[in-house]
C-alpha cells in the first residue's frame, strides 16, 4: 500500500484549475447506518458552499458487500466517509493511504481523484484535535482513555501530538491492555492500563477521553470530581451522556460527539470538494438541528 500526502502548505485537497465540479456524488457507508448524521452535516456544506448539483447519500454496507460498492464507482463519485466496520476492510482497496490514517490503520475518508485514484485518510484523529483547540485545550500533562476500540486508538493517535506525559487507558480485559499499549508504542505514547473497575480514577486527569459505548460510563457520574478538568466523550445520541451532564453541573469542560463528527466531516468536505474553509458553523447548526427533532 502507498502513503499520499495532502499538500503541505494548505493541507486540502483542490480541484484542478481551482474549480469544483458541477455535478458529483458521496455517500457515507457502514452497517447499521441509518442513525449517521454525516448526510445532514455534507448537504449543509454543499448548500452554503452553494454546491447546488452535489448530492450526498447514504449506504448500508458491511465487510463482504464493499469491494462490489467499490467497484461500481464511477467518475462521477467524489469520495466517501466510512464508520464501521469498514474504516479498516476497505484499506486494500485503496490506491494509498495517508500517513495519518496509517498510523492508526483505519480510514474513515476515500477520497476519488480526477486522475482515477482512490486515496484513503482519517480525519478522526485531527478532528478530534480541532475539536479540543475549540475548547481551548493546546497541550495537556497528562490524560486518560476510557476504552479500547478503534476510536481509542484515534484518541492516542491525537494524544501523541498534545499530551506531555503519561496516557491511562482503563479497559475491561488483558487482551485490550496489550492492544492499547501496543499502539502506544507505535504512536510514541507512554500508556499505562488500568482496570475498568478503576475507571473512576480516569475522572482526575486534565484531559479525560470516553469511547465507550452508550451507558457503558453512567455509573461514572457519581464519580465526577469537584473541580474537574475536560471531558470528551465521543458520543452525541443520546446526548448529553450521564457522565457529561454531570461533568458540566461541576463546572468542567464539555466537548462532544456532535463537535468530533462536524470536525472530521469539515476536513472531509474541504478534501472532496476542494473547497476550504468547509462552512463549520453552517455545519454544527444542521447537526444539532437534526438531533433535537430525533
Amino acid at each position: 500500500m502507498k502513503s499520499w500526502s495532502r499538500n503541505s502548505t494548505s493541507g486540502r485537497r483542490r480541484t484542478e484549475g481551482g474549480t469544483v465540479p458541477d455535478n458529483k456524488k458521496a455517500a457515507v457507508l457502514g452497517s447499521p447506518i441509518a442513525h449517521s448524521l454525516s448526510p445532514v452535516l455534507h448537504r449543509a456544506a454543499y448548500d452554503a458552499l452553494g454546491l447546488t448539483g452535489w448530492e450526498y447519500g447514504r449506504h448500508e454496507v458491511d465487510e463482504a458487500g464493499l469491494p462490489a460498492f467499490m467497484a461500481g464507482l464511477d467518475a462521477t463519485w467524489a469520495g466517501l466517509s466510512l464508520t464501521m466496520p469498514l474504516k479498516r476492510a476497505v484499506i486494500p482497496l485503496l490506491d494509498g493511504i495517508s500517513a495519518t490514517a496509517s498510523s492508526v490503520e483505519a480510514v474513515n475518508t476515500v477520497v476519488l481523484t480526477a486522475d482515477g485514484r482512490r486515496l484513503g485518510d482519517n480525519t478522526d484523529i485531527p478532528g478530534i484535535l480541532a475539536a479540543l483547540r475549540e475548547r481551548g485545550v493546546e497541550r495537556v500533562e497528562r490524560a486518560s482513555v476510557l476504552g479500547a476500540g478503534a476510536t481509542a486508538s484515534s484518541a492516542l493517535a491525537a494524544l501523541s501530538r498534545i499530551c506531555d506525559g503519561e496516557v491511562t487507558a482503563y479497559v475491561r480485559s488483558a487482551a485490550r491492555a496489550d492492544e492499547m499499549r501496543g499502539w502506544g508504542e507505535r504512536l510514541g505514547v507512554t500508556v499505562r492500563t488500568a482496570p475498568w473497575d478503576d475507571a473512576a480514577e480516569a475522572l482526575t486527569a486534565p484531559l479525560t477521553i470516553a469511547t465507550t459505548p452508550a451507558g457503558t460510563t453512567d455509573a461514572l457520574a457519581a464519580a465526577v470530581p469537584g473541580r474537574p478538568g475536560t471531558l470528551f466523550d465521543v458520543l452525541y445520541d443520546p446526548w448529553p451522556t450521564a457522565l457529561a451532564a454531570a461533568w458540566a453541573a461541576r463546572g468542567g469542560a464539555v466537548v462532544g460527539g456532535l463537535d468530533l463528527l462536524v470536525h472530521q466531516a469539515v476536513f472531509q468536505v474541504e478534501q472532496m470538494t476542494g473547497r476550504a474553509p468547509a462552512p463549520l458553523a453552517a455545519m454544527r447548526a444542521a447537526g444539532e438541528a437534526a438531533l433535537a427533532a430525533r
